[in-house]
């Protein structure tokens, strides 16, 4: 983790949240990979924490996510706070055929097999002394299952068309966007394999579920395709914001960088609107309205806030009324630059209960004090 990235909040300050990227990200190919991964959320900020403490043991890991999360950023960031000095090596499981994984993995002698007219070493001995990740971990098939599997018990590979055992120190690394348990129900997988696997297991939630992250992994794209399209500024409507933010996201952080990158190219003077989203049609007509616009005309299921509420319900959100509540109050205290009138007068409550929700919610410091106290002063200043 070498970098930073700043979300800008409505009270105009900027709070600074962790970032993975890998080091020369416009090396790696336009795929299905997430080429950066921040951790502003609480959830995701608990992850970090987990794989900090995972990192620094010798365990297997196995690394659970749909497409798109950033396993892979989560596997070099375990592999650089190991304090492993040897190399990290990625290995796309479901990128070789059948009869050719196995010589990729543990390698081959000269005249092993046709085409092999010399010795070449696996992916296994390449990972010595360092960390081998194994991607899409499922899509092994089931013979290489049990090789792979006698490999992590006895800690040495055997070349294909050789006898002696290369003797190797690797830590191994998995991902999946499956459900192995299920596969192993279904015969697909090994239960042996996967509990050597399954040692420390880093589940890798969807963007989707860490909405705190998609701002700032917003503004760090739009800074990358800014520099490289030679705009001098990007601002985003706040109907655009609030469409990114109430996005499902199925494609998860490489859908996030694919749309930001198409809205920054046909957007006018770097100025970016919701019609510069290349979302679905419906969730982009659903989600454009703009502020204030809560009592509007249904457009699609329903308004924002109506469809955002019944997510929450449908999730089974703990403390529904409070939370609401309390996200109401302090985003309007923000919005109002922390003024107590100008709030109450926009949430339509008089002074003392906003007063009373401020302390209640951690708002209003030691000095605080009984409505009505300070009421004289603060009024002629806003006079």
């Amino acid at each position: 983790m070498s970098q930073s990235v700043y979300q800008l909040h409505d009270d105009g300050k900027r709070e600074a949240a962790p970032l993975l990227t890998f080091s020369s990200p416009e090396a790696h190919s336009l795929s299905i990979r997430a080429r950066a991964l921040v951790f502003h959320d609480p959830r995701s900020v608990g992850l970090l924490e987990e794989v900090g403490r995972v990192a620094a043991s010798e365990a297997t890991v196995l690394i659970v996510g749909e497409t798109g999360t950033g396993k892979e950023l989560i596997a070099r960031h375990i592999h650089q706070q190991s304090g492993r000095n040897g190399p990290f090596v990625a290995v796309n499981c479901g990128a070789f055929s059948d009869n050719l994984v196995e010589a990729e993995l543990f390698g081959h002698e000269a005249g092993a097999y046709t085409g092999a007219s010399q010795a070449r070493a696996g992916w296994f001995e390449a990972a010595n002394g360092g960390t081998l990740f194994l991607d899409e971990i499922g899509d092994l098939p089931l013979a290489m299952q049990v090789k792979l599997l006698r490999v992590l018990q006895e800690r040495c590979v055997v070349r294909i068309g050789a006898r002696k055992p290369i003797p190797i120190d690797v830590r191994l690394v998995a991902a999946t966007n499956v459900d192995l348990a299920r596969a192993v129900r279904a015969g697909n997988f090994r239960m042996d394999l996967y509990y050597r696997l399954n040692v420390a297991s880093v589940q890798l939630p969807p963007l989707r579920e860490r909405p705190g992250d998609i701002m700032p992994l917003v503004w760090h794209f739009v800074d990358r395709y800014r520099r490289k399209l030679a705009l001098q500024s990007v601002t985003l409507s706040s109907a655009a914001e609030c469409a990114l933010l109430n996005y499902d996201w199925p494609g998860n952080i490489r859908e996030l960088e694919n749309v930001v990158h198409y809205a920054l190219i046909v957007s006018r003077e770097g100025k970016v609107d919701v019609g510069d989203l290349r979302l679905p049609r419906g969730e982009a007509s659903l989600l454009a309205a703009a502020p204030g616009s809560w009592n509007a005309e249904p457009v699609a299921e329903g308004p924002r806030l109506a469809c955002v509420i019944r997510r929450m319900l449908e999730q089974g959100h703990e403390r529904l009324y409070e939370a609401v509540e309390e996200e109401l109050v302090k985003t309007a205290f923000a919005f109002s630059r922390e003024n107590q009138v100008q709030t109450a007068k926009r949430l339509g409550i008089s002074r003392n209960v906003l007063r009373a929700q401020l302390k209640r919610f951690g708002l209003l410091g030691a000095g605080w004090q009984a409505p009505g106290e300070e009421a004289a002063g603060e009024e002629a200043a806003e006079s």
